[in-house]
């Protein structure tokens, strides 16, 4: 059998099969590519899907966590999670709980515009120049430094959208002279409101992130009606208040708006929580300084420079207590720092939250001029003293001002101590000098009762921090260590008599004879 013809019928039926072989695999492949096109393209469909339900932000939305500071006028710690027992405060003590309380804050000043102007600055009032409560109004400027910007501003040119409101439900009428409805501000110094894009951090265009700032009442909201109002003789006066009727009455409304005050931090936070925005802020909690009283603002004290201070947010430790010494001046750093903003190298505050993050040993505040009043006191407070530097101590503690001398409870202090009846403790205020220096053991006397300065066993605490003062005012270029010219001081008394005459014009004169007496004693070097 000739090999070449076998070999040919074998070729010939394996071509065949060959040929038949492609035909079914074409025919499979036909098939099956429709069938894994459409399953690819369900998986795709489904994932992008699911990516959207579960999703809160669109793609390429902007996640950078808001910062909401609430800032409380005249108000030290009467909060449940501050240790006050007389009243609640469900919503503030919400805030603690989530987050991180500083049981050692204070302001660099006790005023509200000195301390707002150092607040929105990072910086100690003292080293620009806005020391003076309610200066710079006048036909006399007080510019800030180029490089000094406002913290709005920078987030601003960040790309947030920055704001300023009241209380939830209490917004500022927009007008000729506030376009924007921006609520209470007091900066000493020429800014410009473009810094603040509105009112209310709804206006923004979504998703931008934001930087709202809620300015509520507070101890200025004393006469406001509170749903379950405190009793005036359940209430507890410290030891240097005398139990007078008038005393308490005062303190009972001080609490009740206190818990108006809780009340309105409850709404932020529902809103906040309604808009889907609470997981991703970070709510700063403080107050201007302590309670208007007379031994609380404007002076050193505890009472006046003592302040809550929480921190709430999605990376803050829950329940976290902490007790190193802070001011409020802090707050910028630690907004700034946690929006992923460049904290300035001028800034004076510091990063609480930092990883390099290293407490202080001591904190400086500052008061100086109040109104026509003029004064300037300085203290170094430390975990455990406080001394004070009284620059003028041939004058009275409670020197004549006409928004304090009008209060009642400053009229019931003077006509108890008229008639005799004040205790030691309560005397102390009523002092027609003062010693130029003070120092108080803040652990044996939490009230600052007795002045350790002139004891020879506290010599060495005195000279250390009296050395700590002095570095820190030439450190800092502390400006109230020159004497205000009479051309600023005659351009804000100006805009407070014009303003007075207006709203008030039976105090008028009241004011013009301080403002003789504060220029005569000037004058006599007292």
């Amino acid at each position: 059998m000739p090999v070449g013809g076998t070999n040919s019928g074998v070729v010939g039926q394996s071509k065949e099969f060959l040929l038949q072989q492609e035909r079914r695999n074409k025919s499979a492949e036909d098939e099956l590519m429709p069938v894994t096109t459409t399953r690819l393209l369900a998986v795709v469909t489904t994932a992008m899907t699911l990516l959207l339900l579960f999703s809160n932000q669109p793609v390429n939305a902007d996640t950078r966590p808001n910062i909401v500071w609430i800032v409380v006028e005249d108000m030290s710690l009467p909060f449940g999670c501050y240790g006050e027992t007389a009243i609640e405060t469900p919503s503030v003590d919400a805030l603690a709980e989530r987050g991180v309380k500083f049981t050692q804050a204070f302001v660099t000043a006790p005023v509200c515009s000195a301390c707002r102007s150092a607040m929105i600055t990072g910086m100690y009032q003292t080293s620009i120049g806005a020391h003076l409560h309610r200066s710079g109004r006048g036909r006399m400027i007080i510019p800030l430094e180029e490089h000094v910007k406002l913290i709005p501003q920078l987030f601003r040119e960040a790309g947030y959208f920055t704001s300023n409101s009241n209380a939830p439900g209490s917004q500022v009428r927009r007008s000729k002279g506030n376009p924007k409805g921006l609520a209470k501000t007091d900066y000493n110094f020429k800014w410009d409101e473009d810094v603040y894009d509105g009112n209310h951090w709804r206006e923004r265009k979504s998703p931008q992130p934001f930087f709202a700032q809620y300015q509520l009442k507070g101890g200025k909201g004393r006469t406001t009606k509170t749903p379950n109002p405190v009793n005036p003789s359940d209430v507890t006066l410290p030891p240097y208040y005398p139990d007078d009727p008038v005393m308490r009455d005062d303190w009972a409304q001080y609490l009740n708006s206190a818990m108006n005050t809780d009340l309105d931090v409850g709404h932020i936070v529902d809103e906040l929580r309604e808009a889907g925005e609470l997981d991703n802020t970070y709510i700063f909690f403080m107050t201007d300084h302590g309670i208007s009283h007379v031994r609380g603002k404007q002076f050193l004290y505890e009472e006046g420079i003592r302040i809550p201070f929480v921190i709430a947010g999605p990376k803050i430790q829950a329940g976290t207590i902490r007790d190193d010494l802070i001011v409020h001046i802090d707050m910028a750093a630690t907004s700034l720092a946690l929006a992923g903003i460049p904290v300035p190298d001028y800034m004076e505050g510091q990063d609480l939250l930092a990883e390099n993050y290293s407490p202080r040993e001591f904190i400086v505040a500052a008061r100086d001029r109040c109104d026509e009043t003029v004064d300037r006191l300085r203290c170094v407070h430390t975990d455990r003293f406080k001394y004070i530097r009284n620059f003028y101590p041939d004058r009275p503690y409670l020197q004549p001002n006409t928004y304090k001398d009008n209060k009642p409870i400053l009229k019931a202090m003077r006509r108890l101590h008229a008639e005799g009846k004040l205790t030691p403790a309560q005397s102390l205020i009523m002092a027609t000098t003062r010693p130029a220096e003070e120092l108080y053991d803040l652990k044996n006397d939490p009230h600052e009762l007795h002045n350790l300065a002139e004891n020879p066993e506290y010599a060495g605490v005195v000279e250390e921090q009296r050395e700590r003062l002095k570095l820190w005012i030439r450190n800092s270029g502390d400006r109230g260590r020159f004497d205000e010219s009479d051309l600023l001081y005659d351009s804000d008394m100006k805009v407070y008599l014009d303003a007075i005459r207006i709203r008030k014009p039976d105090r008028a004169a009241e004011i013009e004879a301080n403002i003789a007496l504060m220029k005569k004693w000037k004058e006599e070097g007292r």
